[in-house]
């Protein structure tokens, strides 16, 4: 079993996870580390949401930074504002006692003219979502000439997202670049087109099995009901959850506006996030989940991109996902940083035909809740 001074992590980074709580490297961190410092390399990180992959990726970066030099070295893209916050914020927490290399954030629904005075100072690091980059670069507000590390982080759901034009002419425009970083839980059609087209040939491959994709502390349950028994099945399943927390999930933005009314309406703390509120809305709403002054948030498949909320008991599928990939990153936002939790499917019978696909392609087991009480 090695520990991360094994892997190659210097004891100020090492003294900073110990703070975090993070003593043991994850599967990703294990097999991914050791090949990022080894020297420059193309890879291809297959690692779900929740595995710890910021690390995996973020501590290499961070030890092959300048701190010495002011220009950005570094860029990480990611599909949401949620996620590159959280991630500027975990690498300045891994740097608590080592030489500070500064991350800047930058992402749409902000003031782009506050973000360009922030990058006026030194800055080793940008995380950033596609779009605002492209912004930011076109009014000549960042200079990604010294960048020599990128990393694409949860890449099929930025191209779910659209960014896939974005992620081209980003990757064609960085002239120094040594090293390209893809992690992604899922490698459909598209990220193997940006593979191919953008890194080497003899790219690095870390493949967690598929039997690890899904976290093995989730446990997939499901609960049959006609969809007229729907609300009131899931009404039992929250009462049996006590006041545990978690995210519930549909298909559109119109169901989750009308479940979270319904929700308000049995004096469940809800609210619900889907593509058409203002960042300002969707910023109020996280604010109150994160505060924990909501119990349950009901969200759209795109809006709940980027959540990372810790202590989440459980995920309900109110209505299906699209596709087994969104099954991985619905139940992905519980049993996150090694504790347990349920992904809980609400079923007609017509219905589980899905869940048994969903069992062979993502190597999963359902278990059938007969009855909520």
């Amino acid at each position: 079993m090695k520990n991360f001074e094994e892997l190659g992590i210097s004891p100020g980074f090492i003294k900073g996870l110990t703070e975090l709580n993070i003593v043991e490297p994850t599967d990703i961190q294990k097999k991914v580390i050791p090949v990022l410092l080894a020297g420059a390399t193309d890879i291809v990180a297959q690692a779900q949401t929740g595995t710890g992959k910021t690390a995996a990726y973020g501590l290499p970066l961070l030890k092959q930074m300048d701190s010495n030099m002011s220009s950005v070295q570094g860029l990480i893209l990611c599909p949401t504002r949620e996620l590159a916050q959280q991630v500027a914020k975990a690498l300045f927490k891994f740097t608590k006692y080592s030489a500070k290399i500064f991350t800047e954030a930058v992402y749409g629904g902000e003031h782009i003219e506050r973000q360009i005075a922030s990058l006026r100072r030194p800055t080793q690091i940008i995380v950033a979502t596609p779009g605002r980059l492209i912004d930011l670069v076109k009014r000549k507000a960042v200079n990604l000439s010294a960048v020599k590390i990128v990393v694409l982080d949860e890449a099929d759901e930025m191209l779910s997202m659209g960014f896939k034009k974005e992620l081209d002419e980003i990757l064609c425009f960085l002239p120094a670049i040594e090293n390209k970083w893809l992690f992604s839980a899922t490698i459909p059609h598209g990220i193997q087109e940006i593979i191919s087209k953008h890194l080497a040939e003899d790219a690095e491959r870390i493949e967690v099995s598929r039997y690890n994709v899904i976290n093995k502390n989730i446990s997939h349950q499901y609960v049959m009901c006609n969809d007229s028994e729907k609300l009131h099945t899931l009404q039992l399943f929250l009462k049996s959850e006590h006041e545990n927390r978690g995210v519930i999930f549909c298909k559109t933005k119109v169901a989750t506006q009308n479940l979270a009314k319904q929700l308000i309406a049995k004096n469940i703390a809800t609210d619900a996030i889907h593509g058409d509120l203002l960042q300002k809305e969707r910023d109020k709403v996280m604010r109150a989940f994160k505060n924990e002054t909501l119990r349950v948030l009901v969200a759209t498949d795109v809006a709940a991109r980027g959540i990372d909320i810790s202590g989440l008991t459980f995920v309900a599928h109110y209505q299906l996902p699209e596709s087994d990939e969104y099954y991985t990153h619905r139940s992905g936002r519980t049993a996150r940083a090694g504790k347990e939790g349920i992904s809980m499917c609400f079923v007609n019978t017509s219905e589980v035909k899905i869940l048994r696909n969903y069992e062979r392609t993502l190597g999963i087991k359902f278990r059938q809740v007969k009855e909520v009480r």
